[in-house]
């Protein structure tokens, strides 16, 4: 069965092509991608991520508001009873703010430059581990 992804862009950012390049690798990888499009809320997040039995959830932020928008989706994943669903995201995140959101529950953060095949390959990895 394939890995199922939701890719979301969370917040007022209007950015999205590092969203779509992720969404892409990751489907032409095998794995069913679900993106939910610019300007999502957090709730708007979870309801796709519970409605698509997502195992994993990739979330971009460029505007800055990464340590308010990342944890409101993982505190709203554990009240869903979804808290198993791994949690990474991308953007613009100043390397001091990966520790804290590492820390409140995201489980990895890609920022600019990463190489797809190491995001492909550590999704399959902590898809698999949790399974």
């Amino acid at each position: 069965m394939a890995i199922r992804v939701v890719v979301a862009k969370v917040g007022l950012d209007g950015h999205d092509r590092g969203a779509k390049v992720v969404a892409r690798a990751l489907r032409d990888a095998g794995m069913e991608v679900i993106y939910t499009g610019l300007h999502q809320t957090p709730e708007e997040v979870v309801a796709a991520v519970v409605e698509e039995d997502a195992q994993a959830v990739g979330l971009s932020v460029h505007s800055g508001a990464h340590l308010t928008l990342f944890p409101r989706v993982v505190e709203l994943l554990r009240e869903a009873d979804a808290s198993d669903v791994l949690v990474f995201g991308g953007g613009i995140i100043p390397p001091e703010d990966v520790e804290i959101l590492e820390g409140q529950g995201v489980a990895a953060v890609f920022t600019p430059g990463a190489p797809m095949d190491g995001i492909v390959e550590w999704v399959r990895d902590h898809v698999a581990e949790r399974a």
